[in-house]
């Protein structure tokens, strides 16, 4: 077994931003979600939201890779949602991933935890809450940063 130490935080939208986490089925969602994430041998999984996107925090194994690990997530938790409630359901395409320093990890579960106060509160924080709409990629990331590739 390889020395690893993987931490990504993902964040995903409901189709069109709609307010389909309702509060009768977040924590069956939350649930499901992480029921899956066990079934694919995910040590740390941290898993909240608001009623329009879900964010995770989660250590993934190298020999997963993190569009697997989010297409199996969530697919799987759309059909949940649609046969386990009876009500259309989907998650918008794409998604937003960040890779978290182990130093980080505290504070990227502590956002995830405290999402509906963070939104609420208006103390986001936007690199955080960065989807499908955002890809800019490895070089323009060093751009903005003015480091050369």
């Amino acid at each position: 077994m390889a020395y690893w130490r993987l931490f990504y935080h993902f964040v995903w939208t409901t189709k069109n931003r709609e307010p389909l986490l309702t509060p009768d089925i977040e924590t069956s969602v939350h649930r499901f979600l992480h029921a899956e994430a066990n079934k694919m041998y995910v040590p740390l999984f941290v898993v909240g939201g608001i009623e329009d996107h879900a964010h995770i925090l989660a250590a993934v194994r190298p020999s997963v890779s993190p569009a697997d690990f989010m297409h199996q997530l969530k697919g799987s938790s759309s059909r949940f949602v649609t046969q386990a409630f009876k009500r259309p359901f989907e998650w918008q395409e794409g998604y937003g991933v960040s890779s978290v320093s182990e130093d980080d990890v505290p504070d990227v579960i502590r956002y995830i935890e405290n999402q509906k106060q963070h939104h609420a509160q208006g103390t986001i924080v936007a690199a955080w809450e960065q989807t499908h709409h955002w890809n800019v990629g490895p070089e323009k990331s060093a751009e903005a940063l003015g480091v050369g590739c």
